[in-house]
């Protein structure tokens, strides 16, 4: 078999394609790069591992610099990595940047996770690399992850992570709970996202009356995926038991006077501090879980 003639042919394939229908370039472009990925496996495998240098020096005469040792390296890693049955399907999900990324985590199972969220979630390298950094995966727990990776439907305590991180332009000592608001409201798109997927917000400082008195929720949501209210309460002292108190009666009120019968119960969550952290409580039919929370 000639190989080089092959990986050369697809190649051009390739750059053709790209120019005609920018719109599916990216697909096209790793499909190939995995099968030229696949043939240069083979190829080293007969005439040895120096056959990429060979390979290299003639398709950057013939046909471009950009396909250099370095790049024909990469295809070939993307075959490796990503050959199994399980994951190669997925990869044709993927962009060329994405996987470039992916491939440097090493954990097949951290590999896979955000395999899924790249594709599931549209996400373009840059959001990619931040989810990376910020250890998206790590601060779930060992049964979501493989919930996730199996592609198993998750519960709504799953989508919370452990701890959730609130970005802040600021720099507060003395941090109220108006402060909080402010810097959650600040980045309210990143404070969306590391609560899981599919909230959506409504407003702060939601009113609602109760007996003769008005009350205020500091933030109330609604999440698509669960079909459900979000009501979520901030308090920078440590968790009392009057929080969940006054939690239930709003998570009450929502679902007398806003719940349609086709939406589920209204879930509640209270941010407080907790040994100089902020937590996340989680409370609906008497369950509660905490969550640590960094203010970064």
């Amino acid at each position: 078999m000639n190989y080089y003639k092959e990986i050369k042919t697809k190649i051009l394939e390739t750059e053709n394609y790209a120019r005609i229908k920018e719109y599916s370039k990216e697909r096209y472009k790793i499909l190939t790069y995995y099968e030229i990925g696949k043939l240069l496996s083979s190829a080293g495998t007969e005439y040895g591992e120096k056959i990429i240098d060979q390979y290299s020096e003639k398709l950057k005469v013939e046909v471009g610099k950009k396909y250099n040792r370095r790049t024909l390296f990469r295809m070939k890693q993307l075959y490796n990595t990503f050959n199994n049955e399980k994951v190669s399907p997925l990869v044709s999900q993927l962009t060329w940047t994405n996987a470039l990324v992916i491939m440097s985590l090493k954990d097949m199972n951290k590999m896979y996770y955000y395999i899924i969220q790249s594709y599931k979630l549209n996400l373009s390298k840059r959001e990619l690399q931040e989810r990376i950094k910020n250890k998206e995966y790590e601060r779930l727990d060992e049964q979501t992850r493989l919930k996730i990776i199996n592609q198993e439907r998750t519960t709504f305590q799953n989508l919370i992570k452990n701890p959730i991180i609130i970005k802040s332009k600021r720099n507060i000592i003395k941090l109220t709970e108006k402060d909080l608001q402010t810097i959650i409201l600040e980045e309210l798109p990143y404070f969306l996202e590391e609560l899981g997927n599919g909230f959506s917000f409504i407003r702060n400082e939601y009113k609602i009356k109760i007996g003769d008195r008005y009350n205020y929720i500091d933030l109330l949501l609604f999440n698509i995926e669960y079909n459900c209210y979000v009501v979520i309460e901030l308090k920078v002292t440590e968790l009392k038991k009057e929080h969940i108190g006054q939690i239930e009666v709003y998570m009450n009120y929502i679902d007398n006077n806003l719940k349609k019968v086709t939406q589920n119960k209204t879930i509640g969550i209270i941010i407080c501090k907790k040994d100089n952290h902020f937590i996340m409580e989680y409370c609906s039919d008497r369950r509660i879980l905490s969550r640590e929370y960094l203010l970064k």
